[in-house]
């Protein structure tokens, strides 16, 4: 059986770092589903689609094609995208556009096929719940709002994107409300994930829990 690491979460705990670390470390394949929904963030800005324009947003996400690459690589319609899906604008549409029901169908389905038959750590809102019920192994990140803001405000300085703290902070407050109320795909705590709070870890210490509980369950299935 393949292995599948599930990591939900909310904006700025650390899933996006956790699983480049578990993708090192464990040797898998790194599927970043947020990415998926930045990539049609950025075509609607791209075509000017208003963002009440339900229909011409499901007919974009229809007809785009998206490709993740080992090296972290986004491609949308063949053109690297990687740096530009991650612009303030592209972040500030992004929650409204994933709380399309028909646009999420769709990228579960991008998300699927581009983990079939491979050992696979995936991150997002609804990976545990929606996307891969069934996965072996499910965790759900959290943090403090003000360490995530932090985190979040710190990255887009590394990445030369001109956002302050502030904007940073409640851009994380208001994705927070969007992402736990969606009418499908909700970001939802639920009794099968392991809880880690991240404020305090190091990513380390994160790919430590982690390795601990797959290596536990891979000797248990050896012993019997």
């Amino acid at each position: 059986m393949n292995i599948i690491v599930a990591i939900d979460g909310p904006a700025g705990s650390g899933k996006g770092t956790l699983a480049k670390a578990l993708s090192q470390k464990l040797n898998l394949v790194n599927i970043d589903t947020g990415a998926t929904y930045r990539c049609v963030a950025l075509k609607i800005l791209r075509e000017k689609v208003d963002i009440n324009e339900k229909e011409k947003i499901i007919d974009l996400a229809k007809n785009i094609s998206i490709n993740l690459l080992t090296d972290g690589t986004v491609l949308m319609d063949g053109e690297d995208v990687t740096k530009e899906i991650r612009s303030k604008e592209v972040t500030s549409i992004v929650s409204p556009i994933s709380s399309i029901v028909e646009v999420r169908e769709i990228l579960v389905n991008i998300q699927r096929k581009i983990a079939e038959g491979k050992d696979v750590v995936m991150e997002g809102r609804d990976i545990t719940t929606v996307v891969f019920p069934n996965a072996p192994y499910k965790f759900y990140l959290d943090a403090s709002i003000e360490a995530r803001a932090k985190r979040r405000y710190k990255e887009n300085q590394e990445k030369g994107i001109d956002m302050t703290y502030e904007e940073v902070y409640e851009n994380i407050k208001a994705r927070d409300y969007n992402d736990m109320h969606k009418e499908v795909g909700s970001l939802t705590r639920t009794d099968d994930q392991i809880y880690i709070d991240t404020t305090n870890l190091t990513v380390e210490d994160e790919v430590a829990i982690i390795e601990k509980v797959i290596k536990g369950d891979r000797n248990e299935e050896n012993d019997r």
